[in-house]
């Protein structure tokens, strides 16, 4: 197989014309960006497949080819073509109902986003992924489960109780057991921790 250098380097031009431009927040650039990244995935694909030959159809011949050429490859180009396509009039309908909302086709910061790079690291409570069972301050799994309530506030016994007893059973797994008073946090029962 011979190799072609400059058929490489124009796939490698490509390949980081394509990238660099994905990276952008402008929808027409990141779409740009998917036809020209296809298209050198395309040429890759051509150039690794089998030397040229004949065509893979029976009856049909090229003169001076001995071999058949490989059809794989131009299936897989065939198939990336349809797909480049689609993800090409998907963004394209992205970005034009970008642009009738907001006149502009840049995508914007995320609000939930924002959220959590300006949340207090220092309490737990303030995660984005908090799961109420656990100790509020630390975020440590609690021993005891799911028995804090929705503001984190450790439930009394009574509350802990109900809560169980409300659970539906579906006969999949047992309801989990109530612990007993020495296992509850310290407090005046009614979920008074401090």
């Amino acid at each position: 197989m011979i190799v072609d250098v400059g058929l490489f380097a124009a796939i490698a031009v490509l390949v980081a014309t394509g990238v660099y431009l994905l990276l952008d927040r402008s929808l027409t650039r990141m779409l740009m960006g998917i036809i020209l990244f296809g298209n050198a995935v395309n040429l890759l694909i051509i150039a690794l497949a089998s030397p040229p030959g004949n065509p893979p159809i029976v009856g049909f011949f090229s003169e001076g080819r001995t071999t058949e050429a490989d059809p794989l490859a131009q299936a897989l180009v065939l198939t990336a073509i349809v797909i480049t396509m689609g993800l090409s009039a998907f963004i394209l309908a992205l970005a034009y109902r970008s642009f009738t909302i907001n006149t502009d086709d840049e995508v914007d910061d995320d609000p939930e986003d924002t959220k959590v790079l300006e949340r207090d690291v220092d309490r737990a409570s303030d995660d984005p992924d908090y799961d109420a069972s656990d100790d509020p301050i630390t975020g440590e799994p609690s021993a005891l489960g799911d028995a804090f309530g929705p503001d984190g506030e450790p439930l009394s016994t009574e509350d802990l109780k109900k809560a169980r007893l409300d659970a539906v059973d579906t006969g999949a797994l047992p309801l989990p057991r109530v612990p007993t008073e020495r296992e509850l946090p310290p407090g005046d029962g009614k979920g008074d921790a401090r």
